[in-house]
């Protein structure tokens, strides 16, 4: 609804690089989400659908601009009350509970820092987050031994910021349920340098940790606005339509999806806080609550195809995005087949927003991440900083010369070292590795420490993980470099199988006559290992540094 008063487009443009050339944004003066978008709303269309939050567990609650307002309110004062304020670090770590947009935008009307974590963390994990960020306050879901860790983590860190529990009581602990209620919906917009915008950060995101220690990123309170592309361009919301973000708040992604862009886009925000994933019980959801447009990681696609569509009413939904991880091309032609739909891809990182796509109005090219979006100059290195040739793999870099892409990170949290390495010579560092076509799309390759060299040839594992799940027994895989005398490094393929196959001598075989006949010598595999479950992320992401390390150690035992 307000995306007209932000944006500056060429609307008749014929061609995506005509649009995305037209392109700019109305950045207003002291710019705050929570007062300049969702109080606006709240004032001008109070009866505005705002969030659809539904679970398994609980009564579905549906939100207004209005309603969600005085909660908010209510949350700000409530956070007042307990000391916090600007620059203040509140840790969130709530599951996808509704609670979460109320402490989100709280936080922003009084200028604290959020940083959302996942409800997987483990004590190691959190004592690690506590000590970085230096936490304030730290509101918990009542959920398994979450608290419990929590209160081991800050007894070992020697710290004691407050604790809010939120579903349950604990002693010691706040009870968010029993005492935000009692304070005003109405809240005092603070003055003077208490009131936070602009560059004051807003955010602070742990990054996955594929590759070390996970680092934080901090976007700033413009952030909100770089994902008008994110949510208009890539995901396709719609006007009082309903939009589904597969990902826990713990995660960057839950800001891709579920708050920012889709709101200035008038857009709902659908939400299915769930405690595992059902992929009968997904499609039911979407089915049900008429969404419109959804968004997941490849491998929920992958679950997903598995079901039989003709069980749901699927018509509302018109369109279907992906992003994280490649895209099978089965699951895509499934997929297709299934539903007419194609899934577009998209890349980016914690510390960006939406960088390249398969735009609306664009080919799709099947395991392509698309063109640059908006802002983004993006070029391919080598390792002496050159432009890479066409279909030659290089580093993705931003070129910062004619500005910076926005809703970009300003640096890591509280550490320079890092945000001076990742900003080398006057560009930003992505460390993953693409392809660049003749029509300019971007085939993503791996992280720089992923891509495999054998014999000579630089391999993405991608590309043969894509060749290997064309098998029909395999469900997932991760194909990594391993040491090699002969070669320098060999490919291996970690396999999880489908339920009806046996992992054996035959299974091997038949998976490397399969890979055989489907690409050239030297993607072949030399090695299989079938495993139950490949080693991932807490977010889901394969970590593959740690399969490389699993078959070196194997090897010196031996």
């Amino acid at each position: 609804m307000f995306y007209d008063d932000y944006v500056n487009v060429d609307n008749n443009a014929k061609t995506w690089n005509e649009k995305s050339d037209s392109f700019s944004l109305n950045v207003p003066k002291k710019f705050n989400f929570a007062y300049d978008v969702v109080d606006r709303f709240a004032k001008e269309t109070p009866e505005k659908e705002a969030l659809v939050w539904t679970s398994d567990e609980e009564d579905d609650r549906i939100y207004s601009f209005g309603s969600l307002a005085k909660e908010v309110n209510k949350t700000a004062n409530y956070l007042t009350s307990l000391g916090l304020k600007k620059g203040d670090r509140i840790m969130i770590l709530v599951r996808t509970r509704y609670e979460f947009w109320y402490l989100l935008l709280a936080s922003h009307k009084i200028g604290a820092i959020v940083i959302p974590a996942t409800i997987q963390l483990l004590q190691n994990d959190l004592e690690y987050r506590f000590k970085t960020a230096e936490v304030s306050a730290i509101f918990a879901f009542g959920v398994g031994r979450l608290q419990e860790f929590i209160d081991a983590a800050c007894q070992t860190c020697n710290m004691n910021p407050i604790k809010v529990t939120i579903g349950n009581s604990r002693d010691n602990w706040h009870c968010f349920d029993k005492e935000y209620a009692q304070f005003s919906d109405v809240f005092e917009k603070p003055k003077g340098e208490a009131y936070a915008c602009d560059e004051d950060i807003s955010v602070v995101y742990f990054t996955s940790g594929t590759s070390g220690e996970p680092k934080m990123v901090a976007h700033n309170f413009l952030y909100p606005l770089g994902h008008i592309v994110t949510a208009k361009y890539w995901q396709c919301v719609t006007e009082n339509g309903r939009h589904l973000t597969l990902a826990e708040t713990g995660w960057a992604k839950a800001l891709w999806g579920k708050i920012y862009g889709q709101w200035l886009c008038g857009c709902a925000v659908f939400v299915y806080d769930t405690k595992r994933f059902v992929p009968k019980l997904m499609l039911q959801k979407i089915a049900d609550y008429h969404v419109n447009s959804f968004c997941a990681p490849s491998t929920v696609y992958r679950y997903l195809i598995r079901e039989d569509f003709s069980q749901f009413d699927l018509s509302a939904l018109t369109e279907c995005t992906t992003a994280g991880e490649a895209l099978p091309h089965d699951v895509f032609d499934t997929f297709l087949a299934k539903t007419g739909l194609k899934i577009r891809e998209g890349y980016g990182q914690t510390e960006l927003t939406l960088t390249t796509s398969n735009f609306p109005g664009m080919e799709v090219k099947t395991g392509s991440i698309g063109l640059p979006a908006p802002g983004y100059d993006i070029d391919l290195i080598d390792k002496e900083g050159n432009s890479c040739k066409t279909g030659e793999a290089g580093e993705i870099v931003l070129r910062l010369d004619k500005g910076r892409p926005f809703g970009m990170f300003g640096g890591y949290y509280k550490d320079k070292e890092k945000t001076a390495q990742t900003f080398a010579g006057g560009i930003y560092h992505t460390h993953d590795i693409a392809i660049r076509d003749e029509d300019g799309y971007f085939w993503f390759q791996g992280r720089t420490d992923d891509l495999i060299k054998s014999s000579g040839y630089r391999i993405s594992p991608f590309e043969v993980e894509n060749i290997l799940l064309k098998h029909p027994a395999v469900f997932e895989c991760a194909v990594t470099g391993v040491p090699d005398e002969k070669r320098g490094q060999a490919i291996k393929a970690t396999i999880v199988v489908k339920e009806g196959y046996e992992a054996n001598e035959e299974l091997t075989k038949d998976i490397l006559f399969h890979a055989r006949s489907q690409g050239a010598n030297y993607k072949i595999p030399r090695i299989i290992e079938f495993v139950k479950e490949l080693p991932k992320t807490i977010s889901g992401k394969v970590r593959r540094v740690e399969i490389r390390e699993k078959h070196e150690a194997s090897m010196k035992n031996k």
